[in-house]
């Protein structure tokens, strides 16, 4: 399997801590050895890394755990191949256009029979189940919603719709923003906590590092990781539940029943 990373703040953030712990799992720490991506919004739009070799050992996994590259939203993701060969065009995370926004989305899971459902407006450019059911749910969302709905609650409960659907195929695990939320889908294994103040000391679980977020932070800062496994070994992370969505803005939870 693979593994997930999201990240939403209330002020730019650099990943540059999580991102550490997560890239030595990819090959190193654990076997996610058949590639990496990040990507990484600014505004509307997105940057996005990708390499098909593993993040343990890349020099551009390096370039992004030094290169402390701000934003309030941003999604990385080390890979396990079970389905589609090893290359660039089947790493994660997937980008596509909608409403004049980037969207990502991270998979992780295997779903059955899902190259089997339709796609119009959005291709595939590799060959994994995930950007098939990532482009499938764009194709719907934009089906849907042909401009962005000014009842976000509306979206958010279509999307989860969506997940439910597709959750029934297998494990659908994900990660997704449109620039402005995050949406977190649970089907198996994720976890998820927020760092505000008074801000503490935090311990990875992969290399024993250390950060005080005390001295790099403000009273107001407010920052939410959401991980399939715990990077830290000195904090309390929250398991989400089977089947659950949860919708990250600027750090904190939407409300809402979905």
């Amino acid at each position: 399997m693979c593994e997930l990373l999201g990240m939403s703040a209330n002020v730019p953030t650099d990943i540059c801590f999580s991102f550490t712990g997560l890239m030595q799992r990819g090959g190193h720490t654990g076997p996610h050895q058949d590639g990496w991506g990040i990507g990484i919004y600014e505004g509307r739009a997105c940057r996005t890394f990708h390499d098909p070799h593993p993040s343990a050992w890349s020099e551009v996994a390096e370039l992004i755990r030094n290169y402390a590259i701000k934003s309030e939203n941003a999604i990385a993701h080390i890979r396990k191949a079970n389905r589609g060969k090893v290359c660039l065009a089947n790493t994660h995370p997937f980008t596509r256009e909608l409403w004049g926004s980037h969207w990502l989305f991270a998979h992780n899971g295997q779903l059955r029979g899902i190259k089997q459902r339709p796609l119009r407006h959005y291709s595939r450019i590799g060959t994994t189940d995930s950007e098939h059911a990532f482009c499938w749910m764009m194709d719907r969302i934009r089906k849907r919603f042909p401009e962005r709905p000014q009842n976000g609650t509306e979206l958010i409960r279509y999307i989860y719709k969506l997940a439910l659907e597709l959750d029934k195929s297998g494990v659908f695990n994900f990660l997704l923003s449109d620039s402005v939320n995050l949406y977190a889908y649970c089907s198996t294994s994720l976890c998820w906590i927020t760092r505000k103040h008074p801000f503490g000391e935090a311990r990875l679980i992969d290399t024993g590092e250390v950060w005080d977020f005390s001295k790099l932070t403000t009273p107001k800062d407010i920052v939410t990781m959401i991980a399939s496994r715990a990077l830290t070994d000195n904090e309390t992370w929250t398991q989400m539940e089977k089947g659950e969505l949860l919708v990250f803005r600027k750090g904190i939870p939407v409300n809402g029943d979905w």
